[in-house]
C-alpha cells in the first residue's frame, strides 16, 4: 500500500491517517435543484397536485393508488366474511347437534342493549367527525384534486372487481 506523504508503508502496520474517514457534505437545496424528481417529491411547492403534475399522470397515480386500495379491501373483505360467516355456521351445526345450547332470547336481548349504546355513542361522535372533516377540509382537497380523486375512485371499484 503505497502514500503520497510517507512512502511506503510496512506489511503489518497501518498507516494512521487511514483511519479517519473522509465524509462529503451534501447541500440539499443544491441537491434538489440539480435533481428534479427530488424537488418535485420534496420540494416547496405544496399546491395542490394538479399544479405539479399532467392529467394523465395524475389519472395513472390515483388509478393505481385505487386499484391497491380496492384489491386489498377485496381481500380482507373476503377473508373478514369468510371467518364470520363460518363462525357462525359452526355456531349453527353445534347448536342443532346438541353440542351448544344457546339462549335465544338473553342474545336477542343483549343484541338490542348493543344497538341502544351504539346509537348514544354515535350521537356523541358525530360532531367530533364532523369538526374533523371541517378542519382537515377533506372537500377542499377533493376540489384542488379532482382528477387525482376521480382516478382513484375508478381504481377502487376495478379492484374491487377483480
Amino acid at each position: 500500500m503505497a502514500t503520497a506523504d510517507h512512502g511506503e508503508v510496512a506489511a503489518g502496520q497501518e498507516d494512521p491517517e487511514s483511519e479517519e474517514e473522509v465524509y462529503e457534505v451534501v447541500d440539499l437545496t443544491e441537491y434538489a435543484r440539480r435533481h428534479q424528481w427530488w424537488s418535485r417529491v420534496f420540494g416547496s411547492n405544496s399546491g395542490p397536485i394538479a399544479e405539479k403534475y399532467s392529467v394523465a399522470t395524475q389519472i395513472a397515480m390515483g388509478g393505481v393508488t385505487g386499484w391497491c386500495a380496492g384489491y386489498l379491501c377485496q381481500r380482507v373483505g373476503k377473508i373478514a366474511a369468510t371467518a364470520v360467516g363460518g363462525g357462525f355456521l359452526l355456531l349453527q351445526i353445534a347448536n342443532h347437534s346438541g353440542y351448544v345450547q344457546v339462549d335465544w332470547k338473553k342474545v336477542e336481548k343483549d343484541v338490542n342493549k348493543a344497538k341502544k349504546h351504539l346509537k348514544k355513542k354515535a350521537n356523541k361522535a358525530a360532531p367530533e367527525i364532523n369538526t374533523f372533516i371541517e378542519e382537515v377540509k377533506a372537500t377542499d382537497f377533493l376540489k384542488r384534486n379532482i382528477v387525482l380523486s376521480s382516478g382513484f375512485v375508478g381504481g377502487f371499484f376495478l379492484g374491487l372487481a377483480s
